[in-house]
């Protein structure tokens, strides 16, 4: 099956035992999660961004052909399909269009989808989907940065989510005020944005509607994550990540997650998207306890 703007993805040979052999391609019957590609980095090299993200898709399942068991001790895996990559448009508006059609498409099917990218102005138009249909909405994001510029480019998203989709709340974590400008910080307050401390224990937030949730791999310490299109020099270690994403993926109220701005031109010996593939696993082993 083909969902809108996409191509098939392209996977690597694997073996037999590992947790990529079971992902459909063919057809999301039975399944319960879809995996979209979203191979755009225009919106990071308007920002003035290290460009590479554009493969961050192909990198991530090469990293995940070759990571994590396909029955593992205590876990059933829920089903994947891969409903492939979304093909980049003329613009970055036009391909903003693009994802969001394939994302509706991808809810149609009762599909939860997870969007691994590319810059992270990507997780507007797979929000925007999300928003159309599901209300409430508010959200939670892993970044250093609040992305919250006027300007078109990767620092777009959340601004935009606020201003367009009537969200009714954001939480931010992993927040470096060295690289924020003091007038975007105080934008996002005055809108109802909250900057959560890192000693926070790995818990949703409260209330009735649905959350959506993004992790920027810049919110990763660059000794951990040197493939992210923004290196951070003071950022989190991989089992915070892991304890948060795995209670993400365990809330029913998530209806969308994403990974982004996975950088394989910067990546050294490929850890970046091998701990890629392990946040992906941490939120499907969250999920897998949904009823």
């Amino acid at each position: 099956m083909r969902i809108p703007h996409t191509k098939p993805p392209v996977w690597p040979a694997v073996a037999q035992g590992r947790f990529a052999s079971g992902i459909q391609l063919a057809s999301p019957d039975g399944c319960r999660i879809a995996l979209l590609g979203l191979p755009d980095d225009t919106g990071v090299s308007l920002n003035g961004g290290r460009p590479g993200a554009a493969g961050g898709p192909s990198a991530f399942r090469d990293a995940l052909a070759h990571y994590g068991a396909a029955k593992p001790a205590g876990i059933i895996w829920p089903a994947v399909f891969d409903a492939g990559d979304v093909i980049p448009g003329g613009s970055l508006t036009e391909t903003h269009d693009r994802v969001t059609e394939a994302v509706e498409a991808i809810l149609e099917l009762g599909l939860l989808p997870i969007g691994i990218g590319g810059g992270h102005d990507l997780t507007y138009p797979v929000v925007r989907a999300v928003a159309r249909r599901f209300k409430p909405l508010s959200g939670i994001y892993f970044d250093a940065h609040l992305d919250v510029r006027e300007n078109p480019g990767s620092g777009m998203a959340f601004r935009r989510l606020i201003e367009d989709c009537g969200l009714v709340g954001l939480e931010l974590h992993g927040f470096r005020p060295f690289v924020n400008a003091a007038e975007h910080q105080a934008w996002f307050l005055a809108h109802g944005g909250r900057i959560c401390p890192d000693s926070v224990p790995p818990r949703l937030p409260g209330g009735e509607g649905s959350l959506f949730a993004s992790f920027d791999l810049d919110v990763l310490d660059a000794a951990y994550a040197p493939g992210a299109s923004a290196m951070n020099p003071s950022g989190w270690d991989p089992k915070e990540a892991e304890a948060w994403v795995r209670a993400l993926g365990a809330d029913p109220r998530v209806r969308s997650f994403d990974l982004m701005e996975l950088c394989p031109a910067h990546d050294e010996g490929g850890r970046t998207a091998r701990l890629s593939a392990h946040l992906f696993l941490s939120f499907l082993a969250g999920f897998a306890g949904r009823k």
